[in-house]
């Protein structure tokens, strides 16, 4: 049986915690994080990972020296436009996700932020628990002459574990096969209109810091 890593639910957990606010469908709640590992040479390497907390499938794992608030708007404007935005992310209180240029950005695209309360990696368990198994199949296993040889190889983990592992919590489907099954229509987009947000604005992205 696969590991699923537990998260004990703290007293006073706060109304952002996924315990509390769960996703009801597709694109209802994405969730982000970041992690770091390094080159072979030594060299820093930032992924930032996200994650769709209702089908579990992550539809993107960005890899770089530094990855700053306007590449985090670049990469989450890219996945709005070719799977539709969520109506909330959740995440915790990094610099990047509660800076001017991204809490702008959202809000003038309606997309309500959950942010966890300080030091309580439980109430994100779903991006937790992904990020564990990304450290030990992956970022605890190997060693990384570049960076370009590291996003193949996390990219390729990521497609494995979308399309070719079974979660317990999804009837032992894949992530993939469950959300296809939530979107029988087969289109790149999930057509749940109460649970996505449309007209997804990138005004905001010049500038971004």
């Amino acid at each position: 049986m696969p590991y699923r890593r537990k998260f004990k639910k703290a007293k006073g957990t706060s109304d952002n915690s996924c315990v509390v606010k769960k996703a009801e469908c597709p694109n209802h709640v994405w969730t982000y994080d970041f992690i770091s590992d390094q080159t072979e040479d030594g060299g820093k390497l930032k992924l930032l990972t996200v994650l769709d907390e209702f089908t579990r499938e992550s539809p993107a794992i960005e890899l770089g020296r530094s990855i700053r608030a306007r590449d985090v708007i670049a990469v989450m404007e890219y996945l709005f436009m070719v799977r539709g935005a969520p109506k909330f992310i959740r995440s915790d209180n990094g610099p990047e996700f509660i800076s001017d240029a991204i809490e702008k950005w959202l809000k003038r695209n309606h997309i309500e932020t959950l942010h966890i309360a300080p030091d309580s990696p439980w109430e994100n368990g779903y991006i937790e628990s992904f990020n564990g198994k990304l450290r030990d199949d992956v970022l605890n296993r190997e060693v990384f002459h570049s960076v370009k040889e590291a996003k193949v190889i996390v990219e390729n983990w990521r497609l494995e574990y979308n399309n070719h592992r079974p979660h317990s919590n999804l009837d032992y489907m894949t992530p993939a096969a469950f959300a296809a099954g939530c979107n029988p229509s087969g289109s790149a987009t999930l057509r749940l209109p109460d649970c996505r947000i449309k007209n997804v604005d990138n005004s905001l992205i010049k500038g971004g810091t």
